[in-house]
Parts: C-alpha cells; structure tokens; sequence
C-alpha cells in the first residue's frame, strides 16, 4: 500500500482484490500501474527426486512452494494471481528489497510466474519506504535488475540445498533405518561450523581446571569518606604471600605516592548496521539476534526507519541529515536533542569501515509513528532514533585520576573518573553507562588512613558460555552466514534440540552430532570450506566469479564425504539412535521430586486418556504417586529450574501466535494464589 499510495501522484489509488489476493491500481497519466506483493519467497530450491528417502542428490530445481512445503498452500493462489495480472501488463518494475534475497525473490517470480519477463523488467532502488524515497525511486528506475546479485542468490539457494538436504537426508535416513522410527535432524554448510563453535567452548568449560589465586583490596578513608584501593598486583598466587602482604599493610598510614590525571576523546559510536543492532538489542533488552531483525523489519514496512538487512556502517548526504532531524524535532522526546545537533555549523557523522553496495547504515526516516507502537517496537526505534543523532555528537571529555598509595614497600591505587564533557553521550542516553567516581582534592604526600585490608580468596574461571548475540558475532567474524541468515542459524540450533539456554549449553546429542561429523566426515563443520563458499558467492555477486564454477566445485567437495557416511551407515545410524532416544529422555525429564527424594519427575501421558501430566518415575514402583496436570495445548519445555517460591520444576509453555511463559507445576504455589478467585 505504502507504494501505491505514494505514486498516486494526485490522483488517488484503489484496493482491489483476486482469489483474496489484495492489489493495488495506480492512475498516473495515461499509465495505469498495478501493484501486487510477493508474500515473501513464491518458489523455492528443491531435489529432481520426488522421494524423501534418497541420498546423494545432486539436481535440484526451483518448483512452487506449495508443491515442496507443508503449510506453504496460500502460495499457490499469490502465483495464480501474479500470473493473470502478468498476462495485462505491457512493462514490469521490480520493487521488492535491494538485496540478495529480493533480488532473488523477484527474479523467480518474474521468471516463472510471469513467463520469462525477468530480462525485460526495470527495477526500483530504495532504502526507506518513505513517500519520497519510492517516488524518487520510480522517477529514476533502474534499466534492469541486478543480475549478478541474482546469480549470486541462485548460487546460496543451491547450496544450502546441496549441502542442507543431502547431509540431513543422510544423518535422518541413517537413524530411521537403524531404528525404524523417524526423527528430524539437521545440518548445513553454516549450521555445522556454527555448531562447533558451541561444542569447542562447551569442552574448554567441561575439561577447565579452577586455579586457585588470591587478590587484595583496601578501604580507605580520605576526608571523612570512604574508598576500596586495588592492590597493585591483580593476581597474587600464594596464600602465604598474600597473608603476608595484609599483615604489613593493616592498620597503617598509607602516603599518596603520585597522582596521575588523563583527559581522554572518546569518539562518537558508528552507526548501526544489522550486526551490532542485534548485539546492542541483546545486550539492553535481551533481545534474539531473529527477534530484534523482526522487530527492525516491523519498523521498516511503516518506513520509520531504513532497510535493516545492511551491513553498512555508512550515512550518505544523500539521505539528508538535516531533513531527517527536522522531522524528528517534532517529537517531544528528541526535540532538544534535535535543534543542538541543527544549530551545528556542520553535521558529519561518525562512520565505521564496513560498507554495503546495497543500502548505508541503518537510520530513522524521520517519519514519525502513525499508530501506537508496541514496548518493544517502540525500545528499537528509540535506540535507532539515538544512535542517529549521537554519531553527529562531538567526543566525549573524559578524566581519569590514577592515584598511587604507598604502604612500606607496597603500592595500592586508587582510580577516579570523571565525564568533563558529555558529547555525544547526551543523545545516546539512557543506552550508555557511565559511572563516575569523583574524588576529592588530593595531593603528593598527603597521609591516606587505612581502615582494612581484604584478602579474596579466588579461582581462575572458564571461558564464558556464548550467548545468542556472541554467538552471532562469532559467525560474523569467520565470515560464515550472511547478515540475512545468521539469526535464523541460531534458532534453528535451538529447534533441533541441539543447544539451549540463554547462556547456551550444547545438548548431548549436540555433542554427539559434531562428534560423528568430527569422525566421519570433519570436512562439513570446516569454518574453511563454509568460508571459502561465502567467498565464493561474494565473487559471483561482483562479477568476478561464474555460478556454475562455484557448484562445480562444491558437488566435487561433497561427493566423497557423502560416499563415506554412506560407507558407515549402519554406525552412523546405531549411533545417532542411542543419542536420540537419550535426548527425547532429558526433554520430558524436569527434575527430582520432592516428596520421596529418589525420583525423577517427567512428563508422561495417561494411557487412558491420552493427556499428559508430570509424574514420579517411582510411580511405576509403588514407592510415589506425585503428580501434576499439565496444559494440554502447545509445548512444554523443561527449564531444569526450581521455583523461588515453592521449590517445585518450572517449565515454559509455548501456543503458537502466543508469547511464551513460565509455570511452576505446583498448583498450590504461593505464587498462584488469587489467580483462580
């Protein structure tokens, strides 16, 4: 709608409808236009083969989606439409995301739905979805679409389903023919890698020796207030040396030694590009890395802001800084903010290195929101919106203060810090942390009580577990994913069972997938190989590599790991059964019971009625007869958590079109008192 209705030009649009697919008729002149969507991908990349059951497959074809995937039927009435309106239209514009995938996305339409118009269509460049950006964008529209992206596109959808399809069909078809019961299971050319990622950090964890080290601290007291001085070595690895260092400074008259005063620039931040939205969305809201991309592609479709599938760290003139604050000037909230930044005699902003042949940075359009915006809506739009105007600040003025203690021979230091000019830190509040420790005036020689000196026993600790946005900056730095596909990597981890958690912990048939791969085949979770294919596909995209080399090669890479799975079959499949069978196990199992101790409370299903209830496995001894109902609708997932208030397991329920929650399986827990009055 959005684009019909700024190319009305004056003359007004209409909604019209076919099969229930919406449209939209546009009068320009003597031009009539008709403007229909896509509904994201109409045809995907599938095997020549019509059984599930065989592998290596190695021809594949675009079809209809609705011919490949269940649940994708409505596509078929989206085709047939596009497909009839095509027929009337005498020229056809491309007006889908200037990226891979909508370049890629428009080509197969144009292509199959269309009858082959896709040499012949004109394409439309735009960041934003803002009235100015799709006129000017159809005023000047591109001659053709954008064929090397297109082959580039083509070139990803092969192989992820080369890889993808082949290495599941092998790992599922494997179990089922070793245990005859059927069980999804995945991996790919950027799932394998990034799966071994988590299983390499898991083994640092589980195989981490604690070492044990001492440190010091001291509270002091400096006119009337009190301060904790650092000892000058962090790390002390003798008890007996740090008893040592105590007993000689306790209950002393410290001397400041020497003060040392910095002043530090701290530069304004760059512009968000989809990367570190996700990374900031995390680390502030606790947002997914996929949930934060939904939300910045919500804000997006009601043009409050650019294109977030970027990976540029770049605001062009073009995009016009100055118009841009001067709409946001008229919210409330960013009105001060925005006449400081317009009162500058030059507005340049602060950029990064990365860049985007496609789209710059992402940045507020200006508009402002014409309908309520939901909490978490409102929180991206609100960091983008600060994040705009704080690349235009000038450097934050920072002083540090180093003071230097002297006890005998021990040095003890004593640190303050302080902002002297706020820079760009007023716009990008309240999403940077400043914390300011103002000390008092000192001087060289001046005697420094000390009140207690502190030894802290302490252990070395292991390298933390990834979270889902470390996770991603792991992803980004090999260079494996795309910007588009690496949140979606992640999630699918989660699907399979393969991990969980926030703080991710890898499950044992995540272990046990990485290491039969490790064995059988190492070459699937190579951060080289999936590497060299991202390279690959950058090459094609610039013109400089052909598709059909690049699939050449990776069919004669993946023959021979496929002939050796197949090669060992039967241990694959005995393997990855036992795994699986273990895994269903520990995703009903919630914990100890509490009543007799001994137990394991699961989540079983009556025989009688098919429903399911969490019950003692003692049960079945006659030793228990603990048990609690269960939603019957949706998911259960167990969180391997107690409740604070009553002690008993907590799950998570998940309906489908419904945010998750928590529940404790007590009915009687305190917690739920009131609810049912």
């Amino acid at each position: 709608m959005r684009i019909a209705k700024a190319l009305e030009n004056g003359n007004g649009f209409s909604k019209k409808t076919l099969n229930g697919v919406p449209y939209y008729e546009v009068n320009r002149g003597n031009e009539k236009l008709l403007i229909v969507s896509a509904l994201g991908h109409l045809y995907t990349m599938t095997p020549n083969v019509a059984s599930r059951d065989i592998f290596p497959v190695f021809n594949f074809s675009w079809a209809p989606r609705y011919m490949v995937e269940r649940g994708a039927k409505k596509t078929k009435t989206w085709i047939n439409v596009i497909s009839k309106l095509s027929k009337k239209a005498q020229e056809f514009i491309l007006a889908t995301d200037y990226d891979i995938e909508g370049a890629t996305l428009g080509y197969t339409i144009l292509k199959y739905a269309c009858g082959g118009k896709e040499k012949e269509a004109k394409r439309m460049k735009f960041s934003t979805l803002t009235a100015e950006d799709l006129q000017r964008a159809y005023e000047n529209t591109l001659p053709h679409i954008e064929f090397p992206v297109v082959e580039a596109g083509l070139c990803r959808h092969f192989l992820d389903a080369l890889y993808g399809i082949n290495l599941s069909r092998a790992m599922t078809i494997s179990a089922k023919n070793w245990s005859g019961k059927y069980s999804t299971l995945s991996i790919g050319r950027v799932q394998g890698p990034t799966l071994k990622f988590l299983v390499d950090r898991e083994k640092e964890i589980n195989t981490f020796i604690p070492t044990p080290y001492w440190s010091i601290k001291a509270k002091i007291e400096i006119k009337g207030s009190i301060y904790e001085a650092e000892y000058e070595r962090e790390i002390i690895k003798t008890k007996s040396e740090a008893d040592s260092i105590v007993n000689s400074c306790k209950n002393k008259i410290g001397r400041i030694s020497r003060i040392e005063v910095k002043k530090i620039l701290q530069k304004p931040p760059t512009p968000f590009d989809l990367g570190a939205l996700q990374t900031e969305a995390y680390a502030l809201f606790k947002y997914t890395p996929k949930r934060t991309l939904e939300i910045a592609e919500r804000l997006y479709l009601n043009a409050l802001i650019s294109y977030p599938r970027t990976s540029s760290q770049k605001l062009p003139p073009s995009i016009n800084y100055t118009s841009i604050l001067g709409s946001l000037k008229n919210h409330p909230e960013y009105r001060d903010l925005a006449e400081f930044l317009l009162a500058k005699k030059d507005l340049t902003p602060r950029e990064g290195k990365k860049d985007d042949p496609a789209h710059p940075a992402i940045y507020p359009t200006g508009n402002l929101p014409e309908k309520n915006l939901t909490p978490q809506e409102k929180r991206i739009w609100d960091l983008i919106v600060r994040r705009f105007m704080a690349v235009f600040g000038d450097p934050a003025l920072k002083q540090s203060m180093k003071v230097s203690i002297s006890v005998g021979k021990h040095t003890f230091y004593l640190r303050g810090r302080r902002i002297l000019n706020e820079g760009w830190i007023k716009f990008y509040r309240p999403y940077v942390r400043v914390e300011e420790v103002i000390l008092p005036e000192l001087k060289t020689n001046d005697q420094i009580k000390f009140l207690e000196v502190i030894r802290e026993d302490k252990f070395t600790r292991p390298p933390p577990r990834h979270n889902p946005s470390s996770l991603l900056k792991k992803m980004e730095s090999e260079g494996i994913g795309t910007k588009s596909t690496r949140a979606n990597i992640i999630e699918t981890l989660y699907e399979r069972g393969y991990i969980n958690g926030e703080r991710i912990i890898v499950s044992e048939l995540g272990f046990d997938v990485i290491d039969l791969l490790n064995r059988y085949c190492p070459e699937v979770i190579s951060v080289d190989l999936t590497r060299d294919l991202e390279e690959s596909m950058d090459r094609i995209q610039s013109g400089n590599e052909k598709m059909e080399n690049v699939i050449s090669k990776a069919i004669r890479r993946l023959k021979p790991i496929l002939e050796k799975i197949k090669e060992y079959e039967k241990d694959i499949g005995r393997e990855l059964s036992i795994s699986i069978r273990k895994s269903r196990l520990q995703e009903r199992t919630l914990g100890q019971c509490l009543t007799c101790k001994t137990g394991k409370l699961m989540i079983l299903y009556s025989r009688r009625s098919g429903k399911r209830f969490v019950g003692c496995t003692n049960f079945f001894k006659g030793i228990c007869k603990t048990s609690f109902p269960l939603p019957q609708k949706g998911t259960i997932k167990p969180l391997h958590k107690s409740c604070s208030k009553c002690g008993w397991p907590l799950v998570q329920v998940k309906i489908k079109g419904k945010r998750p929650w928590i529940l404790c399986i007590n009915p009687k827990c305190p917690s739920k008192e009131g609810l049912s009055k």
